[in-house]
């Protein structure tokens, strides 16, 4: 992937960074595919990296838990008293 800072493109791509940020901005051209602009956060999504990180954080979670002594046992019963 590559990336560049916003003040190193033409100055029209700001209105479209603005506007990518409310809803994909699909950009076309003549007899070639064309590409679609869309906020950093809708990526994230998109590609499974947010997935991904509240995975790896239940993950780092269920490590300390089980490092402090809860097993699936007392997990149960905690969450049948509650």
């Amino acid at each position: 992937m590559r990336y560049t800072a916003a003040s190193d493109t033409d100055p029209k791509l700001a209105a479209l960074l603005d506007a990518a940020q409310q809803e994909p901005v699909f950009i076309d051209r003549v007899q070639q595919e064309g590409a679609v602009l869309v906020s950093a956060r809708d990526y994230d999504r998109l590609s499974g990296k947010a997935a991904r990180e509240f995975n790896d954080f239940c993950d780092r979670i269920a490590d300390r838990a089980a490092a402090r002594g809860l097993t699936e046992e007392k997990l149960e019963e905690l969450l049948k008293n509650a």
